[in-house]
């Protein structure tokens, strides 16, 4: 399995969150459970705590104190990253989408404003944008509402262009689109995430495995969104191994789940 530290305690905590936390918009999670979970997956009791720390004063946990023990709930702002994500996530090679409409996207955003600027990077990706020359962000489908929505959250909707077009039919797309996405390296991952999780069991772990096996999974899984605009197929052919990956993923996210879940609510339990 791909190593948990690939990225940082923070990322794992918001994966536990979205994999695992229903309701998302009421339920409250022991902070020494969410610290037992991230160690488990590898990271220091010291490392686990200051991600909590650090998720609080980014405004994506609130904390609650209940005599001696800390639990945390979600904000606002976290449970509709959550629901992106999963639109996200879930809906990823869901129907080759037709050549169309293609989203440019020229932001400004001053220097004074640098965690605004970084958010807006992050959440482009996800949305399948790629960078080219400039400053300029292009997706290859009409993501307008996508993109006003999320300029008008963080209130840089004046520090932005936006238009939509279509290429040229003079263009060589798929050289253009190299430019902006890694196609090569994308087919890579993929064909890595199929050979990795090709060989994860079903059947017969505990249920501690189980909750590692799925974590792992959804955290390797969770990258693609931000890597695959997703380009129309009449354009460019998909991935070679996207739909064996994304296959894999929707049947091991569902085989592994009720054991994980049991694992997940056993060690977040105060009782």
């Amino acid at each position: 399995m791909p190593e948990p530290n690939a990225a940082g305690p923070q990322e794992l905590v918001i994966t536990l969150l979205g994999s695992y936390v229903s309701p998302r918009e009421s339920r409250r999670v022991w902070s020494g459970g969410l610290v037992a979970l991230l160690t488990e997956l590898g990271f220091s009791d010291g490392a686990a705590r200051i991600a909590l720390t650090r998720l609080v004063r980014r405004g994506l946990l609130a904390p609650h104190r209940e005599g001696r023990l800390v639990h945390y709930s979600l904000t606002p702002r976290t449970v509709a990253l959550l629901a992106d994500g999963d639109r996200r996530i879930f809906g990823l090679g869901r129907g080759d989408r037709p050549a169309g409409t293609w989203t440019v996207l020229w932001p400004a955003v001053p220097e004074s404003r640098r965690q605004a600027r970084e958010r807006l990077v992050r959440r482009l990706r996800f949305l399948g944008f790629g960078p080219v020359q400039d400053g300029t962000w292009i997706a290859p489908h009409d993501r307008e509402a996508e993109v006003l929505a999320l300029l008008a959250e963080l209130d840089v909707t004046e520090h932005a262009g936006l238009m939509l077009g279509t290429p040229s039919a003079a263009l060589d797309v798929r050289r253009f689109a190299g430019r902006a996405w890694d196609l090569d390296e994308l087919s890579a991952r993929y064909d890595a995430f199929v050979t990795e999780f090709g060989r994860c069991p079903r059947e017969k772990l505990s249920d501690a495995e189980a909750f590692s096996a799925r974590t792992r999974l959804v955290h390797t899984f969770r990258v693609f969104p931000s890597l695959d605009p997703e380009l129309p197929g009449e354009l460019i052919p998909a991935p070679g191994r996207r739909a064996a990956a994304i296959t894999l993923f929707h049947d091991l996210y569902t085989a592994l789940a009720p054991a994980a879940q049991r694992h997940f609510d056993r060690t977040l339990s105060t009782r």
